[in-house]
């Protein structure tokens, strides 16, 4: 405990934009979130008072930084499982925990799992040799997805093959893979869900997700035409893996449509792009409402601010031209309604350094301000 207030001391490993914005979400929780951050220029360790510096690798450090932390939580998947279970064996709480953080950071232990709940998924099989590759895309069809089994975030470590020739360098390559048909989709959706150590579920409204080169680039909530019996599906869905893999926390399901229904496509066990949408358009975001699962608070309220809510993804455009103050000035001017999230990064071109976020009745109207928005900080133009 704080024993200036009095209230829990909340860790978060990780200093990026997810542990940014949950900060801002436990100051209105009277907290100060502790973070861990690996690089002083992090955009969490650029405003969290309670900052220690660190590898999420380095055991000692991760030991250091629960010292005095109530529970400890994530901003990405790559603390090693082997140290959340050395630290849970000293008496440390993290959450979720290493039993489930596993299907978030392992594709083929993801998979298997989900065959075992008899979720739905595209075939899938893992892949070691090009003979693998050839038997599974003569029975599925090319092209086909390979995935590496660890790592791979933002159209990263994904590739599609036609033939298994053109995997030839990344079958050599020693990294571990599994390979999946491609799937017929209609459109991406997304279902964020919260549950607690308690066992209560909250769940937001299934939204789409637009992707452009293996990137989120906008976030359209709720997912516009989505029949009601589909939506209720795809949440029920999100609960019950929720419920089965024993998360604690916000998890977030992408889910490919098909014309046939929808396919578990990856999982996320932390906020997640799909939700930035919930801090102004939802009763409770998902960055409070992490806080509250992994605190076993009673979890907040996720119904929707507005009919229609539009989060768009602020890219790095080319160096030069506006800066990105004059760029604020210009779109303020502009656009009183949106609201702004930068991120403190560098700006780097095809680098999320940012979203923008409209809220209103129209989708047509919303959706536009909001590209308009992110147009304006990301090319300084309207």
């Amino acid at each position: 405990m704080d024993p200036r207030t009095g209230l829990p001391v909340v860790g978060m490993v990780g200093g990026g934009q997810l542990a940014r914005m949950t900060h801002q979400a436990a100051i209105a929780l009277g907290q100060s979130l502790r973070v861990l951050a690996a690089d002083p220029d992090d955009g969490a360790a650029l405003v969290a008072a309670d900052l220690q510096h660190g590898h999420h690798t380095d055991l000692a450090a991760l030991r250091a930084f629960a010292k005095g932390c109530d529970v400890v939580t994530f901003d990405h998947e790559h603390v090693p499982t082997e140290h959340i279970r050395a630290l849970i064996a000293e008496g440390v709480t993290l959450l979720p925990g290493p039993d489930a953080l596993l299907y978030g950071q392992d594709k083929q232990a993801m998979r298997q799992r989900l065959a075992e709940l008899e979720a739905p998924a595209p075939r899938w099989a893992v892949l070691d040799t090009a003979a693998d590759l050839e038997r599974f895309g003569a029975e599925v069809g090319w092209p086909v997805i390979v995935k590496a089994t660890r790592g791979g975030y933002d159209g990263k470590g994904v590739w599609a093959f036609s033939t298994a020739a053109e995997a030839e360098e990344l079958l050599a390559s020693g990294t571990s893979l599994i390979v999946e048909e491609r799937v017929p989709l209609v459109r991406e959706l997304a279902a964020v869900v919260a549950r607690s150590p308690y066992g209560q579920v909250a769940a937001w409204p299934v939204v789409e997700t637009v992707q452009r080169d293996g990137i989120c680039v906008e976030v359209l909530a709720p997912a516009p035409g989505l029949p009601d019996e589909r939506a209720i599906e795809a949440q029920q869905l999100a609960i019950r893996i929720a419920t089965e893999l024993d998360v604690v926390g916000v998890l977030a399901v992408e889910l490919f449509e098909t014309a046939d229904g929808i396919v578990v496509n990856e999982l996320a066990m932390r906020p997640h792009n799909s939700g930035h949408w919930t801090i102004e358009g939802a009763r409770t975001s998902q960055f409070e409402q992490h806080l509250r699962a992994v605190l076993d608070y009673p979890l907040g309220d996720t119904s929707m601010a507005a009919p229609v809510v539009v989060m768009a993804n602020v890219l790095g455009g080319e160096p030069g031209g506006m800066s990105i103050d004059e760029r604020l000035h210009h779109l303020f001017a502009a656009e009183t309604g949106v609201k702004v999230h930068l991120y403190g990064k560098a700006v780097r071109p095809g680098r999320k350094i940012g979203h923008v976020t409209a809220l209103g009745d129209d989708l047509d109207t919303v959706r536009e301000r909001a590209a308009r928005a992110a147009r304006w900080l990301r090319e300084g133009r309207a």
